[in-house]
Order: structure tokens, then sequence, then C-alpha cells
């Protein structure tokens, strides 16, 4: 949790709807069976599996046991960067410290197959787009549709509906996107969320493929 008070707030959330909220931010192994006690439905893990910017499966492995290893608990966050080689080669790397300081972990096929066993879902950041409004990643959204097995939330950039429709699009309905401050009700004029829950209402009622 970031700041005084925000546990007792997250708590209150969670008591108000147990079972259908994930609570991130400090999450680790000697927490995170706690969270879900008090009711969510799953924790969300960043940046203590990153001790000095490294990546470490010991930490992940102990988180996991901590939650009688259930997976169906723990979201990774692996909110990233994108960074560009000289010869142009594009590559994302997980980012940290309000996404300022970059990780030994670049996120491809095979840190997304190495994870997967560990975790039900993941949820990625694209730092480099967040919060402007000015459209999504769609090469990372792409490439996150092919790479990923279990269900990937994507956030950054999002700001109309039709980042929902472009979203679905790219990723063959793979990943789901969040839109923050875009959003009506987070001060934004681009979406209301009246218009999301229906896109979402419409979206679940069509069968499947």
């Amino acid at each position: 949790m970031l700041g005084p008070g925000n546990e007792d707030a997250a708590t209150d959330a969670l008591q108000a709807w147990p079972g259908g909220l994930h609570v991130g931010g400090g999450i680790r192994d000697t927490n995170a069976a706690e969270w879900i006690g008090r009711g969510a439905e799953k924790v969300i893990v960043t940046s203590y599996l990153f001790p000095d910017a490294r990546f470490a499966m010991e930490r992940l492995r102990g988180m996991l046991a901590a939650l009688g290893g259930d997976r169906r608990k723990v979201v990774i966050d692996l909110s990233c960067r994108r960074q560009q080689s000289g010869d142009g080669e594009v590559k994302w790397v997980v980012a940290m410290d309000k996404w300022q300081r970059l990780t030994d972990m670049e996120i491809n096929a095979e840190s997304i197959a190495a994870l997967e066993p560990y975790c039900s879902e993941f949820l990625v950041h694209a730092a480099d787009v967040e919060g402007l409004q000015r459209g999504i990643d769609q090469e990372l959204v792409r490439k996150l549709g092919e790479w990923c097995s279990i269900p990937v939330t994507y956030a950054g950039g999002g700001s109309s509906i039709k980042d929902l429709e472009l979203v679905e699009r790219l990723a063959n309905g793979r990943v789901d996107l969040t839109i923050g401050s875009a959003l009506d009700i987070f001060g934004g004029s681009g979406v209301k969320l009246e218009e999301c829950v229906a896109w979402n209402q419409r979206h679940s009622a069509q069968p499947s493929a």
C-alpha cells in the first residue's frame, strides 16, 4: 500500500465486495495470504520479485507457497518500457520504482512461458504511453496476444471505445484493456463508464468462436 491510511481503505473496499477485487502495492510472501484473507480475489505482485532490479524466481516460488500453491490467487505485474536497439529492434523491459528503473527482464515469449505456471493473470502497463491518452502501444498488445496463454490486462494510452475494439482485434480477444484517465468518473472526457459497461456486456454476450 502506498501512503498512510491506504491499508484501511483497501480493507474497507475488500469487505464491501469480497472476492471481487484485486489488491496490489507492497505485496510479498509475508502478507499475500493476509490480503486474500481480507477478501481479495487475487494479489498483484510487482517490485518484490525484482530485488536490485533483478528477477528472483525464488521469491515468486516463495510467495506462491505462502498462498498454498494456488496460482489462481496471483497476478504478476509486468509493467514495462519500450526500448530500441541500434539496429532498430524493439523490445519491452519490465520497469519498477515508478517505472523509472529498468530491470533485467525482457517481456518476450520465453519470459512469459517461464512465469505462467506461477500465476493466473498478467497486468502490463505500457509506461511510455500511460496517462497520455494518445493511443495504445499496438505492437505490444499484438505480441501479448501471441505470447500469453492466460488472461492479460493491458493499460496505457486507451482513450475511447475504439481502443477497446482495437485491442480486441489486435490480440484476437486474448487481451483486456484498462481505461483510466480518459474515463469520465476519473475526470476524463474520452469515454463514459456506461459506454464501457455496455461494450463489455455486448462482448460477453457474443458466442465463442
